[in-house]
């Protein structure tokens, strides 16, 4: 009975000793993870990274890590000279594969990704005299309202859109009011200031941009991709 109270403790003990160099090595991988990721996007702060399953040391010796979670924070899309902010990217990759010698995340079998554009920066980003706004709902879509600046047009407001293709967020106006259809050059003038594209180059390879829901605290984009490259 003694000898098997020993061996319960000495297994208490070893397994206690295993949970916590797992952690610690977690701890360091996310660190390591984080850095490189940072380095690699050209963040100005360091991302959250957090590496799911347990034990963790079991799924390095496989070179594969069941999830990894990353909080990328706020990144820049950009179109001839105007940067629109992207806001708190979170993205999720599954089934993630280490490299042959275990220094880095490689490869994700799949990923998928959240992020945010609030109003007043898509008003920025288009430009002076240009305000973007929630424009409610539409045939159970939601619509932004863009406000262009025209000479001899005051308030001038058209309903627009805001979409994804690739990498590319695009914001459009769905249609030119009849009055400044009438008024010679007023279309390319509204034009020029409600169309819009911004290339986010920042995302991970072969992770895509795919839907875009506008609603009254902004515009909600996610992405989704297979065979995904992580950063770093």
């Amino acid at each position: 009975m003694r000898a098997l109270k020993v061996l319960l403790m000495l297994v208490v003990v070893v397994g206690g000793l295993f949970v916590a160099a797992d952690r610690v090595a977690v701890n360091l991988a996310e660190d390591k993870a984080a850095e490189k990721i940072r380095g690699s996007l050209g963040l100005s702060a360091t991302p959250e990274v957090s590496i799911k399953g347990f034990p963790f040391l079991t799924q390095v010796a496989g070179r594969n890590l069941d999830e990894v979670d990353t909080e990328l924070g706020d990144l820049k899309a950009r179109a001839d000279g105007r940067t629109l902010r992207v806001e708190k990217l979170k993205a999720t990759f599954h089934d993630v594969r280490l490299s042959g010698d275990y220094s880095a995340i490689e490869n994700a079998a799949s990923a998928t990704a959240t992020a945010t554009l609030s109003y007043p920066d898509l008003t920025q980003a288009s430009g002076e005299n240009v305000q973007v706004a929630y424009g409610g709902q539409k045939d159970g879509q939601g619509q932004v309202k863009i406000s262009p600046s025209i000479p001899l047009l005051s308030s001038l407001e058209v309903t627009g859109s805001v979409t994804a293709h690739g990498d590319t967020l695009r914001l459009r106006a769905d249609s030119i009011p009849t009055m400044c259809r009438l008024i010679p050059g007023c279309a390319d003038k509204v034009r020029e200031q409600t169309d819009h594209e911004w290339k986010l180059d920042q995302l991970p390879s072969h992770l895509k941009l795919d839907q875009v829901t506008a609603g009254p605290g902004g515009v909600k984009i996610t992405a989704t991709g297979t065979d995904v490259k992580l950063p770093g």
